[in-house]
C-alpha cells in the first residue's frame, strides 16, 4: 500500500519543525484526489521540493513558497492550473513538468509571470509533439535559457551540483576581490611595519659593532705603530751623544798634544 502525503511528510520531516527544513522529497506517495495535501504555510524555509510521481492532477493546494527555487513534479497528471506557481513560488529558477499531460502553448504561457524561471522541463508532454516546439517555447517564455536541458544553441545546462559550485566559487571570488580593494587589515600591516623597524635596529646596532671593532683595532695599530717610533728615536739619540762625546775627548787629546809640543 503506497504511503499518503502527509505520511511522507512526516516521516521526512525527522522531528524537526516545518520551519526547518530547506529540501523536501515526497517522491512516490500517495495524493488523495489528485491534490496536494500536508504542505502548509510554515514551510516557509523551503528552496527544495520534489513530488514526482504522486498522482497529482491538480497545484490548488500549493501553499505560499516564497524561497523555494526548484519544484519537480514530473511523471503527474497535471494539464492546466500553473498560474498559481507565480502566485505561491514567484522565485521559482527550476521547474520540472516532464511526463505530465500539457497539450499546447496557453497552458505553458502562465509561465510568463515566473519572472526568475531560467529552466523548465517539458519531457514526454504532448506539447513537445508541436511545430517549432522549442522555437515558440523560447519566444513565448523569454526568460528561460534552458529548455528540455539545453539552451537555443543547444549548449547542454550544467547539472545542479556544477551550478552550486559555480556559484560558491563566485563568491569566493567576489570575497577575494573584496579583501584585495580592501587591503590587508591594519594590524598587519603595524606587525610588518613593526618587523621592518625590528630589523632595521638589529642591522644598525650590529654596524655599530662593526664600526667600534675596527675603530680599536686602528687605534690599537697606531698605538704599535707610536711605540716602535719613540723606542727607534731613543736610540738615535744615544747614538748621537756618544758620538758627540767620542767627538770631544778626540778634540782633548789633540788639544793636550799640541800642549806637550809646545
Amino acid at each position: 500500500m503506497e504511503m499518503k502525503m502527509k505520511q511522507k511528510i512526516n516521516l521526512e520531516l525527522r522531528n524537526r519543525a516545518p520551519e526547518e527544513v530547506t529540501e523536501l522529497v515526497l517522491d512516490n506517495c500517495h495524493s488523495v484526489n489528485g491534490e496536494i495535501e500536508g504542505l502548509n504555510d510554515t514551510f516557509k524555509e523551503l528552496e527544495f521540493l520534489s513530488m514526482v510521481n504522486v498522482a497529482l492532477t491538480s497545484l490548488a493546494g500549493l501553499p505560499s513558497l516564497s524561497k523555494l527555487r526548484k519544484l519537480e513534479l514530473s511523471d503527474n497528471i497535471i494539464s492546466g492550473g500553473l498560474e498559481v506557481l507565480a502566485e505561491k513560488c514567484p522565485n521559482l529558477t527550476y521547474l520540472n513538468l516532464s511526463g505530465n499531460k500539457i497539450k499546447d502553448l496557453s497552458t505553458v504561457e502562465a509561465l510568463q509571470n515566473l519572472k526568475s524561471l531560467k529552466s523548465l522541463d517539458l519531457f514526454n508532454c504532448e506539447i513537445t509533439n508541436l511545430q517549432d516546439y522549442r522555437e515558440s517555447i523560447f519566444e513565448l517564455l523569454q526568460q528561460i535559457t534552458y529548455l528540455d536541458g539545453f539552451d537555443q544553441e543547444d549548449n547542454e545546462a550544467p547539472d545542479s551540483e556544477e551550478e552550486e559550485e559555480d556559484e560558491e566559487d563566485d563568491d569566493e571570488e567576489d570575497e577575494d576581490e573584496e579583501e584585495d580593494e580592501a587591503g590587508p587589515p591594519g594590524g598587519y600591516e603595524e606587525e610588518e611595519e613593526d618587523e621592518d623597524e625590528a630589523a632595521s635596529d638589529l642591522e644598525g646596532e650590529e654596524e655599530e659593532v662593526g664600526l667600534s671593532y675596527l675603530m680599536k683595532e686602528e687605534i690599537q695599530d697606531d698605538d704599535d705603530d707610536d711605540d716602535y717610533v719613540e723606542e727607534g728615536g731613543d736610540e738615535e739619540e744615544e747614538e748621537e751623544e756618544e758620538s758627540v762625546q767620542g767627538e770631544k775627548r778626540k778634540r782633548d787629546i789633540e788639544d793636550e798634544g799640541e800642549e806637550e809640543d809646545d
